[in-house]
């Protein structure tokens, strides 16, 4: 989703290295990359897990460690998508505040129908918690 960076140029792309410590980063459209976090898990087709690493003012902060597990189950006919974003307590009194960005409507929700909508199918995604 174009509102969804960090860079002070639009995004031109969102790049997750494929593999165990690889990077998770953005890259703008003049060519500058900012940092979002790093891979801790790459299983293709079943899970990633993603170390998110900006903090509440939406900069890389090295010492931060959030994690956002993407689990994906083929079902009859479908896949199943789960997107868990744990460790907010991390954020301290921030916590709150970011818990709600990362909700409905703009934030993980958001970015899984935008992914559904862009590979042509539907979404449905599951009641927060």
């Amino acid at each position: 989703m174009a509102s969804h960076h960090i860079g002070e140029a639009d995004c031109a792309a969102v790049v997750i290295e494929p593999r165990p410590g690889g990077r998770w980063f953005e890259r703008g459209v003049d060519g500058v990359e900012c940092q979002w976090g790093q891979v801790l898990v790459w299983e293709p087709g079943r899970r990633v897990v993603l170390v998110w690493q900006l903090n509440a003012p939406w900069q890389f902060d090295p010492s931060l460690h959030t994690e956002v597990d993407v689990f994906a189950a083929v079902e009859e006919r479908a896949t199943r998508v789960d997107l868990d974003h744990r460790g907010l307590e991390a954020y301290r009194a921030d916590a709150l505040t970011m818990r709600d960005a990362f909700g409905p409507p703009n934030g993980w929700n958001g970015m899984l129908d935008h992914f559904a909508h862009v590979a042509g199918t539907t979404s449905r995604p599951a009641p927060t918690r």
